[in-house]
């Protein structure tokens, strides 16, 4: 039998490609048509393939790049543009990034989006995980010893039993007083102060998910309990003039003062373990005790003494306060801890690009800043953010990516939020996540220089948008990573030269980490 001669139409494209633009083409069409037809209903009735279609499809193929890990990893089809970018996890949850290509090479601005890789969780299991942020510490079991389960348990059990025999020694206690106890009066007046008490614990504990922050930013949660515990005392002396509002005063001062315990106890073992030499904690933190009852004791009379003279409350009040408060921010200042969290890794950092030189212990944390607000959350680095956060198109990541394929974390800096992000890849370790916030300084060092001063101005037009170009962008991370390459192990060394601890940085970085598929 003799073969088939097809006979193409004159329109027809399947002569020999002469050009790389024709094949281009070709490749986009086959793409597109394949795509389409892969959206169609099992049921539709294909139509014949070309000879032309079948070359471009294998040469597609042929053309497809390898899968890399944390780059421009495959092409998926949400329809026949959608183009897979990334993929993230955080605490075992994992999305995928995708975008819209607006021509070869190029990508459609601000078409970024997330795709979530797994069902929602129940209400059940997201009740479940929010209990145990509460309960237990971050990473557990990992995070713990064995035999923190069996002490917790026996722990609540304690507290379980005191708590149900508080009710009666308040309700006795009261009693004692001259209040009938079988007075309508007697019971209101407990439950009043159970819910006062009861309020505070509440507030002690929905504190307590700070969790690692107690160990990251000691002296700026210590500072901030003292603040609460003053503002709750302030609280409990309002009662005095607006006694109708007893109840809700006293509750809101229980809280700022549990909250405030419970920071000054989590605190307490940190601050005594950078005192103690040797294996001494115990008799160090039993002597700052000590002290510290002392002082109160002698407080208590000193107050007893003024409050003969009856002194205006208000002016008392307020001379004691600034004596604490003054007093409580030196006492925190005063304390020389070795780890770098965040606030005293920027001061060695900032030191180092300026002089070349990484202050001493003393220094470094005389230099940190331990006063902020809480409100105040615009920080110039982020660590660990999303990638959302810090890419707003495909092309600005995957300029920069291919200059960290060796390493486990990617420095960018957005221009439309001024700041430096530093993403995480997976399996950064302690020294990957040192390594990335020292990038991310350097990066902002070049940025904030004098040569780049005025690529940071804003324009007067459009506050969001900035004259820092793509290009120039590129060329500061890529000098960046020069003089990281250069100057890291030089930091590290004279740290360690000064006596900083290296081998575990509390920086606190965010839980977003850069995935393969």
């Amino acid at each position: 039998m003799a073969p088939i001669k097809i006979k193409n139409p004159p329109s027809s494209p399947a002569q020999t490609l002469t050009s790389q633009q024709d094949v281009q083409l070709l490749v986009r069409e086959t793409l597109r048509i394949s795509a389409n037809l892969a959206s169609a209903p099992a049921n539709t009735t294909m139509p014949p393939t070309s000879a032309s279609a079948s070359v471009g499809a294998l040469e597609a193929n042929m053309l497809k790049p390898e899968v890399s890990s944390f780059g421009l990893v495959d092409e998926q089809f949400a329809d026949s543009s959608s183009r897979l970018i990334c993929c993230e996890e955080i605490d075992g949850r994992r999305w995928k990034y995708v975008t819209e290509s607006d021509g070869p090479g190029r990508f459609r601005k601000g078409s970024i989006r997330a795709i979530s890789l797994q069902t929602p969780q129940s209400p059940v299991n997201e009740l479940i995980a929010f209990a145990r942020s509460y309960v237990v510490p971050e990473g557990f079991p990992d995070s713990v010893a064995p035999s923190y389960v069996p002490y917790m348990t026996w722990r609540a059990l304690k507290h379980f039993f005191g708590g149900a025999m508080g009710v009666f020694t308040t309700q006795t206690l009261l009693s004692s007083v001259g209040i009938s106890k079988n007075s309508a009066t007697s019971g209101a007046v407990a439950i009043n102060w159970i819910l006062k008490d009861g309020a505070g614990r509440v507030g002690k504990m929905l504190f307590a998910r700070q969790g690692k922050k107690f160990d990251y930013d000691l002296k700026q949660l210590r500072i901030s309990g003292d603040l609460l515990m003053e503002m709750g005392a302030g609280l409990e002396l309002a009662t005095a003039a607006m006694p109708q509002l007893f109840l809700p005063l006293a509750c809101a001062a229980n809280v700022a003062k549990n909250v405030g315990a419970v920071t000054s106890t989590s605190t307490r073992t940190p601050i005594y373990k950078a005192f103690a030499r040797g294996e001494n904690i115990g008799d160090v933190t039993a002597k700052g005790e000590c002290v510290g009852n002392i002082a109160d004791l002698l407080g208590t009379g000193l107050s007893i003494m003024i409050s003969r003279r009856n002194p205006s409350l208000v002016k008392t009040f307020g001379l004691l306060s600034c004596g604490y408060i003054l007093s409580s921010y030196q006492e925190v200042r005063s304390v020389v801890l070795h780890t770098l969290n965040r606030a005293r890794f920027t001061v060695a950092v900032d030191s180092f690009l300026r002089t070349g030189q990484v202050p001493s212990l003393l220094e470094g944390n005389m230099k940190e800043r331990i006063f902020t607000f809480p409100w105040l959350k615009e920080k110039p680095i982020v660590l660990g953010p999303r990638f959302k956060d810090a890419f707003q198109d495909a092309g600005s990541y995957l300029a920069v990516e291919p200059l960290f394929e060796k390493e486990r974390y990617v420095v960018t800096y957005n221009p439309v939020k001024g700041k430096v992000y530093a993403l995480l890849k997976h399996r950064a370790k302690p020294d990957d996540i040192l390594k990335a916030a020292f990038h991310a300084h350097v990066l902002l060092h070049f940025i904030s220089s004098k040569d780049g001063q005025l690529l940071l101005q804003k324009n007067p037009e459009n506050s969001c948008s900035s004259l820092l170009s793509s290009s120039n962008l590129e060329a500061h991370v890529s000098q960046s990573c020069e003089m990281v390459s250069a100057t890291y192990r030089v930091f590290k060394s004279k740290a360690a030269e000064q006596g900083w601890v290296m081998s575990e940085s509390l920086l606190n970085p965010g839980r977003a980490r850069l995935c393969g598929e």
